[in-house]
């Protein structure tokens, strides 16, 4: 007589292992479509963190300390062909003290005959100075619309950081500009545009 035929042995469970592999790969996808969607916001964030490529840090409040040292700081003011506007800080320097905090106006004006929303992109240089520069107020990276002839004006709050003075190669840095262009805003982004009023582009990476 033969005997009874075993049953097919089961696959296997799946192991906690696998169940974090899984788990991985969905916050992987997810991550990714998310990246696809906040890539500018972080990548700002990234600079405003870390000061890279000439971006001003970002803070909350004062410095705490403030140093005998002085320096310059310049105020550059740009606007993107086609934008129509006139911008302008109410000062191109001024003289600070280390870590005393600053607060300067930029006036902007609608000069065309159409309602306008415009953007502002920022800089600072030297590159190796934007880590001590502190932002704690700011209009850049905010959408503003201004009707044919409309003005307002918008501070920006900051300081340079103490630290400067612990880093030996920027003991000849005397003078840091901050510099802001403004362009065209298309779903909060800077647009570009060359003279004939074309878009050009996302310019909200651009090197100022």
């Amino acid at each position: 007589m033969t005997g009874a035929v075993p049953p097919a042995p089961l696959p296997p469970a799946p192991s906690a292992k696998h169940g974090r592999t899984a788990l991985i790969c969905v916050g992987v996808a997810f991550g990714m479509l998310g990246a696809s969607f906040a890539a500018v916001p972080l990548y700002d964030l990234f600079c405003k963190v870390t000061g890279f490529g000439g971006t001003p840090m970002v803070g909350t409040a004062g410095a705490g300390k403030i140093l005998d040292r002085e320096m310059s700081v310049r105020f550059d003011a740009n606007v993107a062909p086609g934008l129509g506007w006139k911008f302008e800080a109410e000062s191109p320097e001024i003289k600070v003290k280390v870590g005393a905090t600053q607060t300067v106006f930029y006036k902007m004006t609608n000069r065309s005959d159409r309602t306008v929303t415009g953007i502002a992109t920022y800089n600072v240089a030297p590159d190796k100075g934007a880590a001590y520069f502190v932002k704690i107020q700011c209009f850049c990276f905010t959408e503003h619309t201004l009707k044919p002839g409309e003005s307002f004006e918008a501070p920006v709050v900051f300081y340079i950081d103490p630290e400067i003075a612990q880093n030996r190669e920027l003991d000849g840095v005397h003078a840091i500009t901050l510099s802001y262009t403004y362009f065209a805003s298309k779903s909060g982004q800077p647009v570009a545009e060359d003279k004939a009023g074309s878009p050009k582009g996302d310019a909200s990476n651009s090197k100022l």
